[in-house]
């Protein structure tokens, strides 16, 4: 019994450990190839260009900071040696007024310098964002596919604000803080050459142990980004699926899939902290030994008060920009690894990208709404979804479009509206083939109800419009067509009324009327209803029944439905089985034919015109 156990522990650890592999592979980054930070910078430059002026002003500002603050400590020496050892006052007033004057300009300048710098990255990053966002809404539908929304979110926010924090933090003050660097040698080596050389000689011990973190600190920094969208994209899963979760009771599971990633995430997070607190102390230590090394050496080497001043203020200053670039050097592999994510996603293969075919298109029957020509797609590799489809459609023609689950339908309508690229054969709209057509040029032909309507956040007014702004006149108009204008404008803000999230404040009814005055505000010629009543129940569907025929009038109209009375107002019906056509023709003729539709008519369609039996007959 006991071995009996043993083995179902080991089959279930396997089990797990195969699906947490499975989910591994769809939620994590792929490993990206070497990057170079300049070839990242240099990416990032157009975003930024249009706001250079702000970028220049920052970086003149940064440039005389730093010299500035490179004089103090020569003023300093000037009073000490010249004023306080010789007791004239004159030249100690001199030297304070000198060194306020130039500590206020310092502060004018870094206030300058910050609002400049992070008005050009917030600037920069929102272009940027914006663009990246655009370029998501120009991937075909097949891209997202295989993307956890949740990793794409990451991409236009947290990986963008990664970027975004080299410029609030002040990373271009790198520039300041070289041109303090290679001022203070100098300064010092003119100023005592030998007492130079001793603070120096602790310093190749910094240079080496950057060199030795710096990859461990990138790859760190990836991590941490790779975990950052795993982590999104399971709390997006989980949220979006909450009602699945609660009904079968998966929180447990959900907890310890997320716990899991969760750790990963701190481990990460843990590894960068390390070798920052690493690089940190380091520098600590070698300041400290440089200055202790400075004065030992002065029982052997005599100076000025003046000069020892000037040197411990130097050699302050020179430890405050190592340790500065070493912490922006961190920013910078967060932000490169940001970048490298960023881009790695507006690099994605142009075959993924929604853009018209660089070949002429082949023009076909102007006098047909829509064809297909022997049409074959798939969205697996070797698992076929259409096969050598042919279908024409005539201006003002009503097809319905039938069949089993999975027969092809949905897909069908996909192919028109170029959501998806035949791989065989072409699809035309008016003669025109849909690949040599611009998206906006093709889409405006079509107006499209799907089966779970989608409310946007916004007034009942702008969902109708659905991306224009909405015409008050054209909106009654559409919703008074379909017998609905009373009905929104009995509630209380009227057309007016907020929509809440996925429009739970909205009846299934009402988002469905919304859906049809959504259609006829765009008047396009074609109408694709996909499974457009199939979550309302028949009595709602018989009150939309109005709906229905104001909406499909005049049009060339492709209906995909389960539904009798739907189906039977077509005037041509289509019968799909394993991606062909099987048969087609009026619902009278298919029904005499005793073919497929008959099969499906009896087993499915006839239910819904059998009255119900009553309890105990």
């Amino acid at each position: 019994m006991s071995k009996m156990a043993t083995s179902s522990e080991r089959s279930g650890e396997q089990g797990e450990t195969r699906t947490e592999a499975v989910l591994r592979r769809f939620h994590e980054e792929g490993k990206l190839g070497k990057a170079y930070d300049s070839r990242l910078i240099a990416r990032l430059w157009p975003f930024v260009r249009p706001h250079r002026l702000a970028l220049w002003l920052a970086v003149a500002s940064i440039v005389v900071t730093a010299v500035g603050s490179m004089i103090r400590p020569l003023v300093m020496l000037h009073a000490i040696d010249q004023g306080v050892l010789r007791g004239d006052a004159d030249v100690l007033m001199r030297g304070g007024l000198i060194l306020l004057g130039i500590v206020l300009v310092e502060q004018v300048l870094v206030y300058v310098q910050i609002y400049a710098l992070q008005v050009a990255g917030a600037r920069a990053m929102a272009d940027l964002r914006r663009h990246v966002f655009q370029f998501l809404h120009r991937l075909r539908l097949g891209f997202f596919d295989h993307q956890p929304v949740g990793r794409l979110v990451t991409r236009v926010t947290n990986d963008v604000d990664a970027i975004q924090e080299l410029f609030a933090s002040g990373a271009l003050n790198a520039f300041g803080d070289l041109i303090r660097l290679v001022g203070i040698v100098v300064l010092m080596l003119v100023l005592d050459a030998k007492l130079a050389l001793v603070a120096f000689a602790a310093t190749p011990p910094v240079a080496i142990l950057v060199v030795l973190l710096r990859k461990r600190m990138r790859t760190a920094f990836r991590e941490i980004r790779a975990k950052t969208a795993r982590m999104n994209a399971t709390m997006n899963e989980q949220v979006s699926g909450m009602s699945v979760v609660q009904a079968y009771r998966r929180e447990a599971a959900a907890a310890r899939e997320f716990d899991g990633i969760n750790r990963a995430y701190r481990d990460a997070n843990l590894s960068s902290i390390k070798f920052e607190s690493m690089q940190d102390a380091a520098i600590e230590m070698i300041a400290a030994v440089c200055l202790a090394s400075i004065i030992v050496y002065l029982g052997y080497h005599p100076v000025t008060f003046g000069t020892i001043v000037a040197f411990n203020a130097y050699l302050v200053q020179f430890f405050e920009p190592i340790s500065a670039l070493a912490q922006r050097y961190t920013l910078l592999q967060s932000a490169m690894a940001g970048a490298e994510r960023v881009f790695g996603l507006l690099d994605t293969p142009s075959d993924e990208v929604d853009a018209p075919r660089i070949d002429t298109p082949s023009d076909g029957d102007a006098a047909l709404a829509l064809e297909f020509d022997r049409v074959s797609f798939e969205y697996k590799p070797g698992v076929p979804v259409l096969s050598d489809v042919s279908l024409q459609a005539k201006p003002g023609e009503k097809i319905a479009l039938v069949g089993p689950t999975g027969a092809g339908k949905t897909t069908v309508t996909a192919l028109l509206l170029r959501l998806y690229n035949a791989q065989k054969g072409t699809v035309r709209v008016e003669g025109k083939d849909v690949c040599g057509l611009s998206r906006r040029e093709l889409r405006r032909r079509f107006a499209v109800v799907p089966q779970d309507v989608f409310l946007f956040p916004g007034t009942v007014a702008e969902n109708i419009a659905a991306g224009e702004t909405p015409n008050a006149e054209r909106v009654q108009e559409a919703l008074a067509r379909i017998g609905a204008l009373d009905l929104f404008l009995k509630r209380p803000g009227g057309l007016d009324t907020q929509v809440e999230e996925r429009g739970e404040n909205f009846s299934a009814g009402e988002r469905q009327l919304i859906a049809f005055a959504r259609a006829l505000y765009r008047d396009a010629p074609v109408l694709i209803l996909d499974e457009a009543t199939a979550s309302i129940d028949s009595d709602t569907e018989a009150k939309l029944q109005t709906a229905l025929e104001e909406l499909w009038r005049g049009r060339t109209a492709i209906l995909i439905a389960h539904r009798l009375s739907t189906i039977r107002r077509a005037d041509r019906i289509v019968v799909f089985h394993k991606g062909r056509i099987a048969e087609q023709g009026t619902h009278e003729e298919l029904i005499e034919q005793r073919g497929l539709y008959a099969k499906l008519h009896e087993l499915q369609f006839a239910r819904q015109t059998t009255p119900p039996t009553a309890p105990g007959s």
